[in-house]
């Protein structure tokens, strides 16, 4: 595939070493848009006009729009180059949160806000954190830098959107509008900001078919099948326990800050599993299942907690359960992508990666189904989900280590 040589001459910012600010900006935009919503879960639960199981199912609606971003933005991107793909996120983002903001009792505005912000998050993690790490190569800085760069927008955008969309809605005026009116000035920021982005990718003259750049080598490997995917729903699965499910269940022994409250376990959940990502890296093992196995180990940990949370009502132990639980959110995530960057090659990592986040994001839909299943099956409780929630973990456990034992023995580990 030849590429055009032509020079690229878009706009600078002034300082060549902040040349990825302007799309980090964009990446926190996205990312708070996306993750805005989940402490307000508690609030349009409390105001009555939509069903449990709506909400939770608001919560999982996004992933509809962040997958096609992911599977699609990426190969499009190698295409048409980075600028013409990450430009539109923060309009998404943006759209995302005024469609938030003026729909709070239409599940249809809901959801299509939803679908918005999860474009949005998508084309920045499939574009975004490419171009970041392209802008960094090029400024010096160097990969490693380019992808601590993408992982430290995207975690900043979460954390930040969550707790001051939480402390806004409990607190400030306008609890359903206000949240979203500061993600939009952001947004809209952002875009202004990133129009100054040099472009880092030129077009290939002759580009090929798109469908075979949607094809990606390595899904069907073993190891990605036995090991990354066992382990993938768990990552946002855990997440979605954690600041989702307690803080509702919570919600009658916080009714005076059960927004605040849901915050607060959204952002004890993302610090724990943001601190325990740099442990994972020590920890995992390049020729076994080292950190899988510690993710799955401390998810099982986390449901026993929620499970016993669940059935006690007590402040303090939902923290602890939303903290073990972020921990396990952080090893799964960092382990899967290190099991991902192994298994692929140097032409199919973008595209592997995009498969592991769109599995991850499956785990989104454990709050709905939970709900669903204590409205229609009135004797299962959420501590009686939560321990099958252990089983789960268990045997996902079991298959990882049989699969690798096999691996090893048949000489296919990777």
């Amino acid at each position: 595939m030849s590429v055009q040589t032509a020079e690229l001459t878009t706009p600078t910012p002034d300082r060549p070493g902040a040349r990825w600010l302007p799309v980090s900006m964009a990446v926190f935009a996205a990312a708070w848009g996306g993750n805005e919503f989940t402490p307000l879960l508690v609030m349009y639960r409390q105001d009555g006009g939509l069903s449990a199981v709506a909400v939770d199912s608001l919560l999982f609606t996004y992933v509809l729009g962040i997958v096609p971003a992911l599977v699609i933005g990426g190969p499009l991107s190698d295409r048409l180059g980075r600028r013409p793909l990450m430009l539109p996120a923060p309009v998404f983002a943006a759209l995302g949160s005024l469609l938030l903001a003026l729909g709070p009792h239409s599940l249809a505005l809901l959801s299509v806000g939803r679908v918005a912000s999860g474009v949005a998050l998508g084309l920045s993690m499939a574009v975004g954190g490419s171009w970041i790490s392209e802008i960094s190569k090029r400024d010096g800085a160097g990969a490693a830098a380019g992808a601590r760069r993408a992982a430290m927008s995207l975690t900043a955008g979460f954390g930040v959107g969550a707790g001051l969309a939480a402390v806004l809605a409990q607190w400030g005026p306008w609890p359903t509008v206000t949240p979203y009116a500061v993600n939009i000035a952001v947004a809209v920021g952002a875009l202004v900001w990133l129009t100054r982005t040099p472009e880092t990718r030129a077009r290939p003259a002759e580009p090929g078919r798109l469908l075979d750049d949607l094809r990606i080598p390595g899904v069907a490997h073993r190891r990605f099948l036995f090991v990354v995917l066992p382990v993938a729903p768990w990552v946002f699965g855990a997440c979605a326990s954690a600041y989702a499910v307690i803080p509702a269940l919570m919600a009658v022994r916080t009714s005076g800050a059960s927004i605040a409250f849901a915050g607060l376990c959204c952002v004890l959940g993302l610090a724990a599993g943001f601190g325990i990502q740099s442990l994972g890296r020590r920890i995992d093992d390049p020729d076994g299942v080292r950190g899988v196995v510690l993710a799955l180990t401390v998810l099982a940990a986390g449901m026993a907690l929620a499970a016993a949370a669940a059935a006690a009502l007590t402040i303090w132990l939902s923290l602890v359960a939303a903290a073990v639980l972020g921990c396990g959110y952080g090893m799964a995530m960092i382990s899967g992508l290190l099991e991902v960057q192994r298994i692929a090659g140097p032409d199919n990592l973008a595209g592997l990666t995009a498969v592991f986040y769109s599995a991850t994001y499956l785990g989104f839909a454990v709050p709905a189904v939970l709900a669903w299943v204590s409205e229609t099956y009135a004797s299962v409780t959420y501590p009686m989900m939560f321990g099958i929630g252990v089983v789960a973990a268990a045997v996902c456990l079991i298959v990882v280590v049989a699969a690798h034992r096999i691996d090893r023995r048949t000489g296919t580990d990777r």
